[in-house]
Formats: C-alpha cells, sequence, structure tokens
C-alpha cells in the first residue's frame, strides 16, 4: 500500500469519525425540541433530496434503479430504521462512549447471522469475534451490578438489526449498485419518520438548532461516503482499525460536552471486543488470496 494511498484513508476516515460523532452530538442537542423520529425525518429527507440532485446531474445513477429486489430493499431499511431508532435514542439516555462500545458487537452478530442465512463458514476466528464480543458486553453492561444501565439493551438491540441489514446490503451488492442501495433506504424510511412525526415541531426549532440541523442532515451521507472512501484507499486491515478511533474520540467528546466519567470497564470491555474483531480481520485476509469469485447471495424469500 502505497503512502499516498495510505494518508488519503486515514483522511476519509477521520471524516467518517467526526461525521459519527457530529450525528451522535447533534441528535442529543435536538432530542431537546424534536422527538427521535422526527429527528431521523430530517436526515432521511436530506439524505434523498442529496442523492435526487446527484442523480439529476448524473442521470445514469438513476438508471441503474431497479424494481426486481423491491421487496428486500422494503425489508432491510425497515429493519434498519427501527435500529437507528433504538441506537439514536439510546445516544439521549447513555454515555457516549458506551454506546459507540457496544454499537463494536455488529461484527458479532453479523459473523453468526452469515452463517445463519448466507452459507458462509464458522471458522475459529468467527467464533473468537463472536466470544470476545460476547466478554465484552459483559464487562461493559456489569450485569448483577449496580452500574448496569438497563437503557444499554437498546443498543445491543440497535446493533443486531444493524448486522441484519449488513447481511441484506451484501445480498443485494451483488445485483444493486451502492447508490441505489443508499436512495431505496432513504426513499423507504422517509415515509416511515414522517409517519410518525408531528409537522408543527419543526416550528418550534430556533437559530440555535440551524447547526445540528445541518449536522443531523449532512452527517448520516458524509459517514457512509467517507468509509466507501476510505476503503477504496486502503485495504480493510487498515481501515477498520482506524474505525475504532470513534470509541475514544467519542469518550473526548462526551467528557467535554457533558461531563461524562471515562468509565475504564467501558475501555476495556472495547478492548475485548475490537480484539475479537482484529483477530476475525487478520485471518480473513491471510486466506484472502484463496477466496472463490463472490457469488450472487440471495436470502430466503427474496
Amino acid at each position: 500500500m502505497h503512502r499516498r494511498d495510505l494518508a488519503r484513508a486515514v483522511l476519509w476516515m477521520v471524516g467518517a469519525l467526526l461525521s459519527f460523532s457530529a450525528m451522535a452530538v447533534s441528535i442529543r442537542a435536538l432530542s431537546g425540541t424534536l422527538r427521535i423520529i422526527e429527528i431521523l425525518a430530517i436526515r432521511n429527507a436530506a439524505g434523498l433530496a442529496i442523492l435526487l440532485a446527484l442523480g439529476a446531474v448524473e442521470p445514469a445513477l438513476l438508471r441503474a434503479l431497479t424494481r426486481r429486489r423491491a421487496g428486500m430493499h422494503v425489508m432491510r431499511n425497515t429493519i434498519h430504521f427501527a435500529a437507528q431508532y433504538l441506537w439514536a435514542m439510546s445516544v439521549t439516555l447513555l454515555p457516549l462512549a458506551t454506546v459507540f462500545a457496544l454499537e463494536f458487537t455488529v461484527p458479532a452478530y453479523t459473523a453468526l447471522l452469515a452463517v445463519m442465512f448466507l452459507g458462509e463458514r464458522m471458522t475459529p476466528s468467527r467464533v473468537g469475534v463472536v466470544v470476545f464480543g460476547f466478554l465484552g458486553v459483559l464487562v461493559i453492561l456489569r450485569p448483577g451490578l449496580e452500574s448496569f444501565r438497563p437503557a444499554a439493551l437498546l443498543v445491543l438491540i440497535a446493533a443486531c438489526g444493524f448486522a441484519v441489514a449488513l447481511i441484506q446490503t451484501k445480498a443485494l451488492t451483488s445485483t444493486e449498485t451502492t447508490f441505489a442501495i443508499v436512495l431505496w433506504m432513504n426513499a423507504v424510511q422517509l415515509p416511515l419518520a414522517l409517519l410518525g412525526s408531528d409537522p408543527r415541531a419543526y416550528l418550534l426549532l430556533g437559530a440555535a438548532d440551524a447547526v445540528p440541523v445541518c449536522a443531523v442532515a449532512l452527517a448520516g451521507l458524509a459517514s457512509h461516503f467517507c468509509v466507501a472512501q476510505a476503503f477504496r484507499s486502503g485495504d480493510a486491515t487498515v481501515v477498520v482499525p482506524l474505525d475504532f478511533m470513534r470509541i475514544p474520540l467519542i469518550a473526548l467528546v462526551g467528557w467535554w460536552f457533558y461531563g461524562e466519567a471515562l468509565d475504564a470497564y467501558v475501555f476495556a470491555g472495547a478492548g475485548l471486543i475490537i480484539a475479537g474483531v482484529l483477530w476475525n480481520l487478520r485471518a480473513e485476509a491471510t486466506v484472502k488470496a484463496g477466496v472463490k469469485p463472490q457469488r450472487e447471495y440471495r436470502l430466503r424469500g427474496d
């Protein structure tokens, strides 16, 4: 990997980390005025508007849209919307570092679901990511102790939902473009958000809310775009470890803005989860050269 490509990957991941953090802080800032579902409506409306504008500039992007797997798109984005709602709610209830640390259990859920629904093999390293993920969760939550927070279960349920959405995304990528997947996401999720929203609530927004509203509107798309560009510039073995910087970064943000304590248990549990992910990542990289050509993934009922 060339030094210039490494620099690009790092810069794109910095953009992703800032986008993830901006999204979390903005949701917490707006939660005093808007409900979570109304905040998500802003995100989806802005995302859809930006994507349609890009499609108007580059019509080939829109021509790639098809309805052949519409059912899968609707199922994926309904599950993803529910997971996003729970994640956003947890941001308003828990220390930010705890939310981000527990979110990294997604690879463990994904490994299990890939075996169940995509027919992938359960290798020792994939077992490891599940075991280390479970141990990390126990360290962070410390069940049975006074410090246990029931709201943390929202993050774990959200992480499971994100994993389901990832498995469905992998199935979709064999026939759909990235632009189509993201546009379908916003097109399906916007009506869901608007159904539960009160239009009058937006009239309560003031000038002080302009920055968090803009951050919510842009951060969702920006984070996905930056991560995709980082993977184009560098290998997963470089990009994924950089993503783990989200935990110390958001811990510092929570400490600086909200006076949240820097919990050693959260960092210890996050370390176990990360260790499992890195083990699996390294094991997958060693067999990369021997992987068979990608097949078209189909889920039952698709």
